[in-house]
């Protein structure tokens, strides 16, 4: 198992029920979320940064 930091640009979304999926759906497409956390907003360009610790099979 690999762990890798990424960061991602997450579109916000009406409620935080959908803005945790999205976030979850996003960062699943990278390995499997250890540990994320919204680290900025950008309210003009409606746009939240997420930073995550995913995890990767070994190749």
């Amino acid at each position: 198992m690999t762990t890798h930091f990424i960061t991602a640009e997450i579109d916000l979304q009406e409620t935080p029920a959908e803005l945790l999926e999205v976030i979850e759906k996003e960062l699943k497409k990278q390995g499997e979320p250890l540990r994320w956390a919204i680290t900025s907003v950008d309210v003009d360009e409606q746009k939240a940064t997420v930073e995550a610790v995913v995890t990767t099979p070994k190749s």
